[in-house]
């Protein structure tokens, strides 16, 4: 993959993200694509589409490719990663992006899509309709999740952000999900789920203040930062972590993440 340059100005945890976190969701985001067989003539929509790894994948294999996203940081990193300045010598892809959701804007540009996907959000059903409207009828909508938390070696780390968040903002933390939540989020969007699969996602990390930062960078601890304070989220996930280093220093969590395929 092309070494892309990183705005130094933004705040650490969209880097982080893009430079730590991201790359470990990749399993996920080729075996999606692989099944949908994305290639020349896909145009995809990616709702969420954070610092744009998902989204330069699919541009690989020649798709037509759209993302949007409410976080102006991730997304000007996804703009460095997509659309890089010819002096650093990165190849640039015909990519369509946005700030905000389809809920804010009459049509993403590109539609219609025949191709939806939210991997690293949670989109409510009203978001999933309303990019619905601007997709091809029969067209593909995937939603992504954590699998069951007895087979993601992450759990521990993740609950700390639930515990340690103030009572009346723990539900933007990590929450397990049940088995059938998101046919059910298809269901109230008013798509039809057709299909479903598991992929293997672990995260691996160089050191154990890798692994810290990256976990951070997910946005889960941010409510558990504000009822305490950086240093005690970092301390209390440097113990959850301790069990998964290695004799060589770096850290391996085996995850199983799960996606749905829905049609419009």
């Amino acid at each position: 993959m092309t070494a892309t340059f990183m705005p130094q100005h933004l705040p650490r945890a969209a880097r982080d993200w893009a430079e730590i976190q991201e790359r470990m969701l990749v399993p996920l985001y080729e075996a999606v694509y692989d099944r949908l067989e994305v290639g020349p003539h896909t145009r995809l929509l990616g709702l969420g589409c954070g610092s744009g790894l998902a989204l330069l994948l699919a541009a690989g294999r020649g798709a037509e490719v759209t993302g949007m996203d409410t976080d102006e940081h991730r997304l000007s990193l996804a703009r460095a990663r997509l659309l890089a300045e010819p002096q650093w010598g990165a190849r640039t892809y015909p990519v369509r992006l946005a700030l905000g959701s389809p809920t804010s804007r009459t049509a993403p540009e590109g539609a219609p899509h025949n191709l939806i996907t939210a991997f690293d959000s949670r989109p409510g059903a009203g978001t999933l309709a309303a990019a619905a409207r601007h997709a091809d009828r029969g067209s593909a909508v995937v939603l992504a999740d954590w699998g069951p938390a007895e087979r993601c070696a992450a759990t521990p780390a993740l609950r700390i952000a639930t515990r340690l968040a103030e009572p009346q903002t723990h539900t933007s933390g990590w929450q397990p999900r049940g088995r059938d939540d998101l046919e059910n989020l298809a269901r109230q969007a008013g798509l039809r789920p057709d299909g479903s699969g598991r992929v293997s996602c672990p995260f691996g990390y160089a050191d154990l203040d890798s692994a810290v930062r990256g976990l951070l960078s997910t946005g889960f601890y941010a409510a558990a930062v504000r009822a305490t304070d950086e240093v005690q989220v970092s301390k209390e996930l440097t113990e959850a972590l301790h069990p998964h280093v290695r004799p060589d220093g770096t850290v391996w969590l085996p995850n199983l993440f799960r996606y749905v395929i829905a049609r419009v």
